[in-house]
């Protein structure tokens, strides 16, 4: 692989700015200038980092993984583990059974429940029918669940910021549903009512787009003054992180891969931020196989990412690609170093 990126402290400078913005909320005006593609620099690939998996899809494989370890197949997991199809398909293989829902798990048997969370009705549907449960639920999440039952309990009408039908959505709402609301992007404002404006607080899902999570805040706030912050931010690291990373490339981009699936909400993102950041064409894929070779016609300079549930072999699947085509500068650009790492869940830990 290249060495450090030529414009690496133009890079890390826009990074940190962007951070700064992004946290005081003033607009960012990156000011970028760009040569034309086909210039005299060549072709070359700006790789993120960070991109890929994060602490809490890392922990949310494993469990699944040393569950298949310790008690055989088949292990039940409710829901994707991680919204990724590679992921899925690999644990499938290893002896993992994906369900909907509780009802059609065996009496008695093993069940994950994913990375996302779930509500208290679905434990309560899994202690039913008896069922020993592993909670793969990220940390982070976690956190938010905490949040809305705690404002739950001081009668507070929580604003839920997120996308319906979103499995991380649902888990949160149904921990306190006669006080969430759900805000579906600032559009969805319009329609939102609260009981008493002096006792209103907002909450994320905690894989959106900051941007669009900001834009949704400023319009809540425009109709509810008083509108409360969560008490920490909600949008996890990860997202922010590999945003930012994205944000600082996608001036210097014509195209923008972004490796992840359709249902992934983080990955999704990221093909927004880099539009919105200014490359000129970005495009989500699982596998390489899905490059298109017209998207490369006229290119230089390509990005590419990962979305926080993307195993990185995919990656290197892309890479590997792009060098048939041209594309065998590969230069690395860091906005982040990401250290965290959570525990696996007590069931699987091993013994002292």
């Amino acid at each position: 692989m290249g060495g450090v990126i030529p414009v690496a402290g133009t890079v890390r400078a826009r990074a940190a700015r962007i951070l700064e913005a992004m946290s005081s909320g003033v607009p960012l005006n990156l000011g970028i200038t760009r040569s034309p593609a086909g210039g005299a620099s060549g072709k070359r690939v700006l790789l993120a980092e960070p991109r890929g998996y994060c602490a809490g899809v890392d922990r949310a494989v494993e469990t699944v993984e040393k569950a298949l370890e310790k008690h055989g197949a088949p292990v039940y997991v409710r829901k994707e583990i991680v919204h990724n199809v590679h992921v899925v398909e690999t644990l499938k293989e290893r002896g993992a059974v994906f369900v909907n829902e509780t009802d059609e798990v065996p009496a008695g048997a093993l069940l994950v429940f994913s990375a996302h969370g779930v509500s208290p009705a679905v434990h309560a549907s899994a202690a039913e029918r008896e069922l020993r449960t592993i909670d793969a639920t990220c940390p982070l999440v976690t956190k938010v669940h905490q949040e809305a039952k705690r404002f739950a309990r001081d009668d507070y009408d929580i604003l839920l910021i997120g996308h319906e039908g979103h499995e991380e959505v649902e888990g949160t709402a149904g921990e306190a549903p006669d006080h969430v609301q759900l805000v579906d992007g600032p559009d969805a404002v319009d329609t939102v009512t609260v009981r008493d404006q002096s006792k209103v607080i907002w909450l994320s899902q905690t894989t959106l787009s900051v941007d669009e999570t900001m834009e949704t805040v400023k319009r809540l706030r425009e109709k509810f003054p008083t509108l409360q912050d969560p008490p920490s931010d909600d949008i996890c690291y990860a997202t922010q992180n590999r945003q930012v990373a994205v944000k600082a490339m996608a001036p210097e981009c014509d195209l923008v891969i972004v490796v992840g699936s359709k249902n992934s909400s983080n990955s999704v993102r990221l093909v927004e931020v880099a539009l919105g950041a200014g490359a000129r064409a970005s495009y989500l894929v699982d596998y390489a196989r899905e490059v298109q070779p017209e998207w490369l016609e006229g290119v230089e300079t390509v990005g590419l990412t990962s979305g926080a549930s993307v195993p990185e072999v995919l990656v290197r699947g892309v890479i590997e690609l792009l060098a048939e085509h041209g594309f065998g500068d590969v230069q690395p650009v860091t906005t982040a170093n990401e250290t965290l790492v959570f525990s696996l869940p007590r069931e699987l830990r091993a013994k002292r």
